[in-house]
Formats: structure tokens, C-alpha cells, sequence
């Protein structure tokens, strides 16, 4: 399938929506991973950001396409390197009523840096970069940094959902994250989210329940300034398993489901009562290794040492894995082969990178050179509801580094049990699955491949502990660089620096996949959300 392709058999055949569903205007969506908090700014994953974006908005918006467009603020610009100024939508009105102003940008970049419950410094990039939050009025936002931001409206479009500032007490709030802005009340936790008292955004849709483990319930916010979605009251069931999420869905439990499963997709073809919408996302599949430790936890050698801080090992883990046969056969080519960390084309990456080629014999050669001619044993953790066929891809894989060698067993979890313990670093080859949100190498390279610094926000993400000079030396000083040009090629620098030298194993980007009964249509977005408002009647 071309990565600039969507497929859509919506335009086939619409029938009329059935009578039921059109007049109750109830939409019950099927989720094939459940989000883990109500809060925006607990655990930055795509199902808590696409769960969040019903409820809260950002000031800059992205469409399907991932293209940048006015959200809360109307418009942006930069005044110098280090400064920028943002004009906010006037009439706009939180769920409760009260008018959003600039006051409320400032809360909410204020509890962003005091947020303590917040997992891995989840939403902190790039606000612990700004020096000062002006709002000379109610309409206008000025942001300082220590160093430039090229990219600010990316990040400011990907992290930093407004609340309102009303859920905290303050005499006068003011730019000083060290001392509380001057809120004078405890910060609002993630429990206070999940209860939904303090859930209130500008979104379309206000919050009725959140329920662990039991789904979400939602109701239109009928004052919201922007275009009303369709459906008044929205359900979304989290359903891990690809094939009772398909049977739901057929059944007619459900109007939308997520990721049915690669090998259904003939059985919704033949369905005259159903449809599907594949479209190519960034999210790079990949593996982490555990790099950085002498001893980790789930790698056993006859040296009694870590075998993956050898890079003849990673290289040997890389060449053992045939991409183009996981891609045809478990995908049904629903993917797209990756040789390097950015899909082609994107801002960084490079124009003609070299095929990762699957050649078992030269990787048993490597790690025979790398001192394991016997291999090693190692424990491949997964998720098995999170990435699609994640848990199948985990035991082809698993299979592959077997036949050289590396006696590998599979340790499949649930993505809820799975991320906290990642980010405990419990790991020692984990999945994961990333999608560069900015648009360009940055989006990926800050968070999993830069050497850790939590003050500068680098590697927090970097839960295999990889760390390379060579890498940062180019890498970091490019984040700063206002020459599109000059940052391209540090950026294309930085790619090739990563790849000799294997900090993650790239696997395939996935290409993300909707189903829905015939009647419906869906408007596939490479960011992965599945959004409510973008599910509309045919007729």
C-alpha cells in the first residue's frame, strides 16, 4: 500500500445510518488500548492524548494530516530567536461557563511544571525551556526561552492541553514555576481527574465518567464555540483482543472499533454491513535495548555480562529480523519496512538510506566476534494491546533472534501494566512504538536516542540508557538552529550517527486502521487519534 495513500470503502456504498443510532445520536466506540488517566498532562501516550483532546484543546490545533491550525489561539509568531507571541480566540467558554483567557495558558503551563503525578516528565518539553509567560491582556500570550524553539508551535500544538485555571486557588498568578506561580492551594492531581470534577476543558465534549478497566463516558458540551460533533453522548469500551473488538462490532455492540486485526480485514470487505479506513501514521515500531547497564535484569550470559552494550550485538539483533516478511505476512502489508527512524521525507531524515538487510549467517558472524558464538538467553517484553499485532510481532521476532542464537522467551503484558514498569527501567529489550509528532527527527531523538539530562528535557524516554557524544554533539546544539536548512542537515547528521550505532532497532511504521458500520464514515489521521468528532453519518 503507498504510505500517501488512504483506503476507504466509505464512498462505495453508503446506506442510510440505521434509524436507532441517528436518533439517539449515541456513538459507542471500541478501543483497542484504554487510556490511562483523564488528566492531559499525566503520561504522554496517543490513547491518553486522543481521549484528552475531546475535552481539552490546545492553542494550536493539528488536522488529520498532522498540519498545524488556530486552535484556542487564532494566530503565532515569532518576535526574535528566543520569543514568541500568541493571539488567543476571544468568546471562547469552558464547560462550566467561564471564559478562557490568557490567565488560564499561564495556569496551565504553572501546574504542567508542578505537576508531580505526572509520569516520566510527561508534557514538561518544552516548557521547563521558558523563562517567562506574559499576558500583557487577556487575549495575548508572550513566551520567553533560554534558547531558540523552531519548533514551538509543533510542541505547543502536542503538549500542552489548557485547563482551567479556576481548579486552583491563587492571589495573582505570575511565571514562577519554582515557587508556585502563586497558587496558594495544593496542585490538582491525577485522582481529581479521574473522578471528573476537575475535567473541564473548552473541548467538545464534556466528561461523565471515567472508569478504569470499564470504559468512558462523554455528553456533547453544547456550548462549545467551535463546529458540534454529531453525536450528543459518546461510550468508548476498551476491548484489548482484536477479535472480540471485530465480533462486537459485527454484532453491532459497537459503531467504531480501532485496529481490527491485518488477516480481518478480508472479513470487512465481504461484510455488506461494514467499512474500514487505512491511513499511513509516523509511528516507528521499534525495540529498546537496555544499553546502558553492565547488569540487566532479563539478559543472561555465559560471561555474566549485558551483551546488548556491545554494538556487534545490537547490529547482529538488527540483521536477525526480516522486516519486509513481518511486514507482508502479519501486517498483510498494513506497514511500511523501516531502515531508518523517520518515515522518507520527513524533516531529518535521510533521502537514500541504506537497507537493513535480513542476513541471519552475518549476524551469528557478529556475534561471534562480539564474543556469544553460543548466544545468550533474553526476554523480549511487549505489549499485547497497544500496537497493532504487537504480541505476534514480539514472537516472530522472538523466533528470529532463536535461530541465532539468542534463546529468547516473549513476556506479553497489558499496555497499563507494561509502560509504568518500562519507565522503571524493568526492562532489558522492550517494544515501542513512537510517532514524531513535530514533524521532524526531534520529535523522536529528545525523548529516546539524547543522552538523559532532565534539565534540559533530553532522553526521558531513554529508558535503555544509550548515550553517545558523538550523537549530542551534532544533535542538541541543532534543536536550536532557526535555519530550516542548517537543521536539516544536522538533523540528516544526527540520523546517520543514530543508526551506525543502533540505540533502538526500527521495525515498520504502521499504518492505522478503523472499522465501522456501513453508514459511517471516519477520517483516518496519521496522529493515530480516534476522535469522536471525526466519526459522521453518510447521509
Amino acid at each position: 500500500m503507498s504510505r500517501r495513500t488512504t483506503l476507504s470503502l466509505a464512498s462505495l456504498a453508503a446506506l442510510a445510518l440505521p434509524a436507532g443510532m441517528a436518533a439517539a445520536q449515541s456513538l459507542t466506540i471500541g478501543l483497542a488500548s484504554e487510556p490511562t488517566a483523564a488528566d492531559p498532562h499525566y503520561h504522554k501516550v496517543t490513547t491518553n492524548d486522543s481521549f484528552s483532546a475531546h475535552i481539552f484543546e490546545s492553542l494550536i490545533n493539528r488536522n488529520a494530516k498532522m498540519e498545524l491550525i488556530p486552535g484556542l489561539a487564532e494566530s503565532w509568531k515569532p518576535v526574535d530567536d528566543n520569543t514568541w507571541e500568541l493571539k488567543l480566540r476571544k468568546g471562547v467558554k469552558f464547560s462550566n461557563g467561564e471564559p478562557f483567557t490568557s490567565k488560564d495558558v499561564l495556569f496551565t503551563i504553572c501546574r504542567v511544571l508542578n505537576n508531580e503525578t505526572n509520569v516520566s516528565r510527561s508534557y514538561m518539553e518544552p516548557m521547563q525551556n521558558f523563562t517567562d509567560v506574559q499576558t500583557p491582556d487577556e487575549h495575548t500570550v508572550i513566551i520567553k526561552s533560554d534558547r531558540p524553539i523552531p519548533t514551538m508551535p509543533n510542541e505547543l500544538a502536542r503538549s500542552l492541553p489548557i485547563i482551567w485555571s479556576g481548579i486552583a486557588k491563587f492571589d495573582k498568578l505570575k511565571f514562577a514555576p519554582k515557587e508556585g506561580c502563586g497558587v496558594t492551594s495544593p496542585w490538582p492531581t491525577v485522582a481529581e481527574f479521574n473522578t471528573g470534577r476537575l475535567s473541564i476543558g473548552t473541548g467538545p465534549y464534556k466528561l461523565k465518567s471515567y472508569v478504569k478497566g470499564t470504559g468512558i463516558e462523554m455528553e456533547r458540551n453544547e456550548g462549545y464555540w467551535g463546529a458540534k460533533p454529531h453525536w450528543k453522548t459518546v461510550k468508548m469500551v476498551p476491548v484489548p483482543n482484536a477479535g472480540p473488538r471485530l465480533t462486537g462490532l459485527m454484532s453491532g455492540d459497537y459503531d467504531v472499533i480501532e485496529s481490527p486485526a491485518a488477516r480481518d480485514l478480508p472479513r470487512i470487505k465481504e461484510n455488506s454491513k461494514l467499512d474500514f479506513v487505512a491511513t499511513p501514521s509516523t509511528r516507528l515500531i521499534f525495540f529498546q535495548l537496555d544499553s546502558g547497564r553492565a547488569q540487566s535484569p532479563f539478559v543472561k550470559a555465559a560471561d555474566g555480562k549485558n551483551p546488548l552494550q556491545d554494538l556487534r550485538v545490537r547490529q547482529a539483533i538488527s540483521m536477525a529480523i526480516d522486516r519486509k516478511a513481518i511486514v507482508q505476512r502479519l501486517m498483510d502489508g498494513m506497514a511500511t519496512v523501516a531502515n531508518q527512524y523517520m518515515p522518507a521525507g520527513m524533516f531529518g531524515s535521510l533521502d537514500k538510506p541504506a537497507e537493513i538487510k535480513f542476513d541471519p549467517e552475518a549476524a551469528k558472524k557478529l556475534l561471534a566476534e562480539a564474543g556469544y558464538p553460543n548466544g545468550f538467553e533474553l526476554t523480549l517484553t511487549t505489549t499485547n494491546d497497544r500496537y497493532i499485532n504487537d504480541g505476534q510481532i514480539a514472537q516472530a521476532v522472538a523466533q528470529y533472534l532463536t535461530r541465532i542464537g539468542i534463546k529468547t522467551t516473549v513476556d506479553a503484558q497489558a499496555a497499563a501494566i507494561y509502560f509504568p514498569k518500562r519507565a522503571k527501567r524493568e526492562f532489558s529489550f522492550a517494544i515501542g512504538g513512537w510517532p514524531s509528532e513535530n514533524g521532524e527527527a526531534s520529535g523522536l531523538f529528545q525523548y529516546w536516542v539524547a543522552s538523559t539530562n532532565k534539565d534540559q528535557g533530553l532522553g526521558t524516554s531513554n529508558y535503555g540508557g544509550f548515550s553517545n557524544a558523538a550523537f549530542d554533539k551534532v544533535f542538541v546544539p541543532a534543536m536550536a538552529l532557526m535555519d530550516s536548512a542548517q537543521r536539516k542537515a544536522e538533523y540528516q547528521k544526527a540520523t546517520q550517527i543514530a543508526l551506525d550505532n543502533v540505540p533502538l532497532i526500527p521495525l515498520h511504521f504502521e499504518s492505522s486502521i478503523w472499522a465501522y458500520k456501513k453508514g459511517l464514515s471516519y477520517e483516518g489521521r496519521r496522529d493515530q487519534y480516534t476522535l469522536a468528532m471525526s466519526v459522521k453519518p453518510t447521509k
